[in-house]
């Protein structure tokens, strides 16, 4: 009997090719928690290479994990993991409350390793309950993730340092404007691998660009060694505070919900659907992973859902080319050199792209909120309410300037007071009272339409 495709094993030269294109579709996804993280705290170049390889490194190894898998954890299915966006603002938040900025990393990393343990315990609950998390909770976070990051790409095209005096100039401005060009004329006239591939173009091509500027600073490179390991907690043992963890934890609900309706849609694209037992094993994985990467410097990982447009477009099915894909960016993280090209990007560059970026993940979340079935009042309440409490530290950030500084780690983060929210809003309205309706109760995989036929 045949294997399915999910279990082909492809020529080694189209499993190269083909892993090579999933890397690059998920890089810059990859990076750019960790130069967000790492700017904040200040790091140091060759300890930004450092961070970046060790998200590199860590992505590979939890790919594996979920592509290869053993025992009970894994998925088993063409599915890319990496370091998980949700996470980026409850860190910052962490990092802007942490007084020594040299305890944020290691206070995060303890935060992650409980948030990942916890979660992993969770699992095979968790598969079971994810009908409390709809489209419209779902929906509402990822749209909060993607507006939560975009005031970072804003700072960033204003350039590196915001007490210098061009911060902000012409010139930086001129830059981020001529990357957002490249990637969205690369986006609109291009196809195939290097459509897929625009923003790492326009990187490229951005900071060829900045070099007669003088704005682009090769000195990382040259300073780079071709091989390393990232050493394990190089920053500091781990440390754990209540705060933080319960802010990761929420993080944690968040990404493995996300995780849930990522399996069940590549599963009905691989036509291999995805059932209790494999979102189980997926999201053990997912949370295992992030417990463990913590020990080698990296942050918490999840499905990059940008990888299943892959699968879906190129229809190469095999989990085999996503694990080879988890080997490149294990060997990427073990080499610094190739980790510190990303730091040779100049700042304005990385907000150009990064509007697409960011902007990217808020536009997913009103994809999902589409399918919520917002022709229902409820839903349009829970969204209208969760978003406005989420917006509130973008918007005002003094709002919670009176709350003791531990309560600021999780309320100053938009997407866990958000996602806390739509979720309370959620039960409270479509789960419990006279008013819940058995059809009212959307499945992640739902689709407004769908509701509305059953009414």
């Amino acid at each position: 009997m045949a294997d399915h495709p999910v279990d082909e094993k492809l020529p080694a030269l189209n499993m190269a090719t083909s892993g090579l294109q999933h890397v690059a579709a998920m890089y810059a996804g990859v990076v750019a928690p960790p130069l967000i993280v790492g700017a904040a705290i200040g790091l140091s170049a060759t300890d930004l290479t450092f961070l970046t390889g060790a998200c590199l490194f860590t992505a590979g190894l939890a790919t594996f994990l979920q592509t290869l898998g053993f025992w009970k954890i894994g998925a088993r299915l063409p599915f890319v993991n990496g370091v998980t966006f949700a996470g980026v603002a409850p860190m910052t938040a962490i990092v802007a409350s942490t007084e020594d900025k040299s305890d944020a990393l290691p206070i995060i990393f303890g935060a992650v390793i409980v948030a990942g343990l916890l979660g992993f315990l969770a699992a095979p609950v968790f598969c079971k309950a994810v009908r409390f998390f709809p489209p419209v909770v779902t929906g509402s976070v990822i749209t909060l993730i993607g507006v939560s990051l975009l005031p970072v790409a804003f700072g960033w095209a204003q350039g590196p340092d915001p007490r210098a005096d061009d911060y902000g100039s012409t010139t930086y401005l001129t830059l981020a404007g001529i990357t957002l060009l490249i990637v969205l004329l690369l986006r609109r006239f291009t196809r195939g691998f290097v459509k897929q591939i625009a923003v790492l173009l326009g990187l490229i091509v951005g900071t060829l660009v900045a070099i007669p500027f003088g704005v682009t600073d090769f000195s990382p490179v040259a300073h780079a060694d071709v091989v390393g390991f990232p050493t394990p907690f190089h920053f500091g043992a781990p440390q754990f505070q209540l705060a933080a963890i319960l802010s990761l934890c929420v993080v944690m609900v968040v990404s493995m919900t996300e995780s849930t309706a990522d399996m069940l849609a590549l599963g009905e694209i691989v036509e291999r659907p995805a059932d209790e037992k494999t979102i189980a094993a997926g999201l053990r994985a997912d949370t295992l992973g992030s417990a463990i990467s913590p020990l080698f410097n990296g942050f918490m990982c999840s499905a990059f859902a940008q990888n299943i447009g892959l699968v879906a477009m190129t229809r190469i099915r095999s989990r085999y080319v996503v694990a080879t894909g988890g080997g490149f960016l294990v060997l990427m993280g073990l080499c610094p050199m190739a980790a510190s090209l990303i730091a040779v990007v100049p700042r304005p560059v990385l907000g150009g792209a990064g509007v697409v970026l960011f902007g990217s993940v808020a536009a997913s979340g009103i994809q999902t909120l589409v399918r919520a079935g917002l022709d229902r009042d409820n839903n349009v309440l829970i969204v209208a309410v969760s978003l406005a409490v989420g917006i509130i530290p973008i918007t005002a950030p003094e709002f919670y300037h009176a709350f003791p500084e531990t309560a600021k780690i999780v309320l100053d983060s938009g997407i866990s007071t958000g996602c806390v929210t739509a979720v309370v809003l959620n039960l409270l309205f479509n789960h419990l009272g006279r008013g819940r309706e058995a059809h009212d109760v959307t499945h992640p995989m739902e689709s407004g339409q769908e509701i509305a036929a059953a009414h």
